[in-house]
């Protein structure tokens, strides 16, 4: 058995008027009468599973108005655009190359008792050409190599403790019939995490770190590799490749191809994270452990990645409410919060007044953490890109050393965002705030037009999932389909439902009965559309007092058409509950995720439904 941590990337006038009332995230609405609020937008759903429910607790006096948004700095860029950012914005693929356009938009935080909390040398990957630090990183992942501890023992291998004592494992297992190393290199992270992997000593020489302070720079453009430090670091991919004995197959495998095969221990090492230990807990025969990469003088690094980097919007300033918005950052990177996103113990902290425990399993790696042998990816969007069109040519042989580095470079400094033409067309302008009279007009526009493109009575979701700027203007199929948020959002459908069973169905997903997310506060409550229900607050949550439908309260024996969306992870638990007598599920999964679904449905040129009164909050 393998369990699997899921943690786990145009230019329009608008009237002054739309611009005033700051569109996602709006400023001008009210979220509750009583308490200021801060909005803020979390790189992943799996945030609020517990992290965000423990940021808000810690600020009883605020309401944070929390939505899940995108790992993907375009995304705030055309948000930005509309005066419409959040004040807190959360990313996890992240480089200062690809937030220079930003800058302007975002807070100096340099000044900050937060920023002086860091260590100098991973804070100075954050600081812009000018000084100013606009990003701050929650604790870091480790990525670096995982070995089967159980199979180097009973093969009688010593566990690499070098670059040379590596390859001599992949050599002996090869003659077992075993596989030395294999990675899923089918991603673009797997490609370009193994070429910086290996090479960290000289990344993080002066040359590498003037080379990379000078490709981040965000005065500068065109910038591509340098010919002192980036020739040697693809002669050493190049000799791993050969070393590890990478065959072109493996440009195909995936997540899965390489946990099959380390579960059947048909291969002895592999590139994964700290989370490898709890991922194989339970599988017979592995015994993970994590060793660092070895550069060629065979020190020890570990590549690191934070789990989201976060900045504050300039705005809030002009907006008397910077001190609420830097509590709410100071709690979100303080050691309690970091221990939540820790709570596999499997990740170390880029701060000196944080302290996060490395379970049993991967202490031999506090060496390497103390010595700080640390590095945090260089991962701008070019680079993710252009490593694994490059990597792939590398293991197909269509590409040698000095080959693959001609082409990273070129495509390094050719290579520019892709523009997409605008594909939608909307013509209202909604708010994003949350009324308690009625919920919010921007969500409920989107759930409306969900509910009408699945020909539904009902459509219900978490308001966190439906979100986006609601600006008269144009679109780019990517900006479109982001309205719609998380990406592995799906839908279930309910053909034929009682209205007592409707009723049930809000009633968990109000009160956080029957695996369902509890909702904490005003922003995780549902968005409810075809029907108005209303709920009172309870002593640790809410409560379904009343569902109504065409205006009258919702008949036990009516039949509905249902529509319920929700990331798969969050989905499956309560979508277990609702059955027939003979065990079946009554939802049943659209085969076309919801993103994508919605995206396709505007493109035909469907409006969006006008807002509806559907929630009231007693």
């Amino acid at each position: 058995m393998v369990k699997r941590v899921f943690r786990n990337r145009f230019v329009t006038v608008l009237i002054i008027a739309a611009m005033a009332l700051s569109l996602a995230g709006c400023r001008d609405g009210r979220i509750s009468e009583e308490k200021k609020h801060v909005s803020v937008y979390l790189w992943s759903s799996a945030m609020l599973a517990e992290y965000a429910e423990y940021v808000q607790s810690q600020l009883p006096d605020l309401e944070i108005e929390f939505t899940v948004g995108n790992n993907d700095l375009d995304y705030y860029r055309f948000m930005a655009e509309r005066d419409a950012l959040p004040d807190i914005i959360t990313n996890r693929r992240f480089s200062l190359h690809d937030v220079a356009e930003l800058q302007n938009y975002l807070m100096d935080l340099s000044e900050t008792d937060i920023a002086a909390s860091y260590y100098t040398a991973y804070l100075e990957n954050y600081r812009n050409s000018d000084g100013t630090v606009n990003w701050l990183p929650a604790c870091g992942e480790v990525d670096t190599v995982a070995v089967n501890k159980a199979l180097f023992e009973e093969y009688d291998i010593p566990i690499p403790t070098d670059y040379d004592s590596f390859v001599y494992a992949c050599r002996e297992f090869e003659k077992h019939g075993i596989k030395g190393f294999m990675s899923d290199f089918s991603y673009d992270y797997t490609c370009m995490e193994l070429l910086q992997g290996w090479s960290i000593s000289e990344l993080t020489s002066l040359e590498g770190q003037f080379w990379r302070m000078n490709y981040e720079n965000p005065k500068k453009t065109g910038v591509g590799l340098d010919d002192e430090v980036w020739p040697g670091i693809f002669r050493r991919m190049e000799q791993f490749l050969k070393d590890a004995n990478v065959t072109t197959d493996e440009i195909s495998y995936g997540f899965s191809d390489v946990v099959k095969a380390f579960s059947e221990r048909k291969v002895a090492m592999i590139r994964d994270t700290g989370a490898v230990i709890v991922e194989f807990e339970d599988c017979d025969g592995v015994e993970p452990m994590l060793i660092p990469y070895y550069s060629k003088d065979g020190e020890g690094w570990l590549l690191t990645y934070p789990a989201f980097q976060a900045a504050l919007s300039r705005d809030i300033e002009t907006d008397n409410r910077k001190a609420d918005a830097l509590r709410v950052l100071e709690v979100m990177l303080s050691e309690e919060a970091q221990n939540i996103l820790a709570n596999n113990e499997d990740v170390i902290s880029y701060k000196k007044d944080v302290k996060l425990e490395l379970r049993d399993e991967l202490k031999n790696l506090e060496p390497y953490v103390d010595s700080n042998h640390l590095y945090i990816r260089m991962a701008s969007n070019d680079f993710f890109e252009v490593s694994k069109a490059v990597v792939h040519k590398m293991i197909t042989g269509e590409y040698d050393a000095a080959q693959a580095y001609t082409a990273f470079d070129r495509q390094l400094r050719e290579g520019q965002r892709a523009v997409e033409g605008d594909t939608v067309t909307l013509n209202n302008t909604y708010l994003r705030s949350f009324s308690e009279d009625g919920g919010s007009p921007a969500v409920s526009a989107i759930a409306g037009t969900l509910r009408e493109m699945y020909g539904a009575d009902v459509l219900v979701t978490p308001a966190y999932n439906l979100c986006g700027p609601v600006a008269a203007g144009e679109y780019s199929e990517k900006m479109t389909g982001y309205m719609v948020m998380p990406n592995a959002m799906v839908t279930g459908i309910c053909e034929e439902m009682t209205g007592k069973q409707v009723k049930e169905l809000f009633r968990c997903i109000v009160e956080g009965d029957g695996g369902a997310k509890k909702p904490f506060n005003l922003s995780t409550l549902p968005a409810v559309s075809g029907m108005k229900i209303e709920v009172a607050e309870a002593e640790n949550g809410y409560m379904l007092k009343k569902v109504r439908y065409k205006g009258k309260a919702l008949a036990d024996d009516g039949v509905y058409k249902v529509a319920y969306l929700n990331p798969a992870g969050f989905y499956n638990f309560l979508m277990n509950r609702f059955a027939d007598e003979e065990g079946n599920l009554l939802f049943e999964i659209q085969e076309i995720q919801t993103r994508a679904a919605w995206t396709e449905y505007m493109k035909e040129g469907h409006r969006l439904a006008e807002p509806e009164d559907y929630i009231i909050v007693k």
